[in-house]
């Protein structure tokens, strides 16, 4: 059963709560200047986006959306994101060799590198998978106030999407975000009426179908190229892990 979570841009206040709440799940940095953020980092999973308009400010949130056929994952060359059946776009750090693709081939600009970082990692949004297991909800949409922000099964958020639309079609965008764009996606997005969503930078032109069709056959016509690349990012993984494994045995040692 898919899970998802749905985002109702008129019941959000602008706490930053869910900023909060997500900085703490994955034991990140949380203050004033990261608050102030209005971006998607290493260090900054999730954000508040704002804009005023007529004089009244409006809130939208961005992270991953954890896409139903994702991109990343069709690009990755060793398998470290994967496409969950509980929804989540998860990674793993151990077989990342910083080959860096996921974040060329992304549609909405998620995945982050660590530049600052000795031993960099790809840092995103991965949707709580541990507190999924244990039957919980996610982290922001557990610590949301308002109820902005819901978890819950796909297929009845989109239906309470849609309810609410029909029965107040003056307050919204006739369009749940997400829902269809690039094939689906488990973030779904509702938006004041008198707000696009690409005031919000939510990309509109990308249509319904998924997209790693398109990027294996883009890769299929340059074979020897993605193979060299391929080979050569082998090589720089395995020495990544190598140096990884000496410097832990060195820190053994008495």
């Amino acid at each position: 059963m898919a899970r998802a979570l749905l985002y109702d841009a008129t019941l959000c206040i602008g706490c930053l709560q869910c900023e909060q709440g997500c900085a703490e799940q994955n034991k990140l940095p949380y203050g004033d200047a990261v608050a102030k953020e209005q971006k998607t980092s290493d260090h900054k999973y999730t954000y508040v986006a704002k804009l005023t308009t007529r004089g009244e400010e409006r809130y939208m949130r961005r992270m991953c959306m954890q896409c139903n056929d994702p991109t990343c994952v069709s690009v990755c060359p060793v398998n470290a994101l994967q496409k969950t059946k509980d929804g989540p776009v998860v990674y793993d750090e151990s077989k990342c060799m910083g080959c860096r693709y996921c974040m060329v081939a992304c549609p909405f600009g998620v995945p982050k590198y660590e530049w600052s970082k000795a031993i960099p990692r790809v840092r995103k949004c991965i949707m709580c998978p541990d507190r999924l297991a244990a039957g919980k909800q996610t982290a922001c949409a557990e610590v949301c106030p308002t109820g902005a922000t819901l978890f819950g099964n796909r297929n009845e958020l989109l239906q309470i999407a849609r309810q609410r639309n029909q029965e107040n079609p003056l307050k919204y965008q006739n369009h749940v975000y997400g829902e269809n764009e690039v094939g689906g996606t488990s973030m779904l997005f509702m938006s004041s009426a008198d707000v696009p969503f690409e005031q919000f930078g939510f990309p509109v032109h990308y249509g319904t179908t998924p997209l790693p069709p398109l990027t294996a056959n883009v890769l299929g016509r340059v074979p020897g190229i993605v193979g060299v690349s391929w080979a050569v990012l082998g090589g720089i993984w395995w020495i990544t892990n190598r140096r990884e494994a000496v410097a832990a045995a060195e820190e053994k040692k008495p």
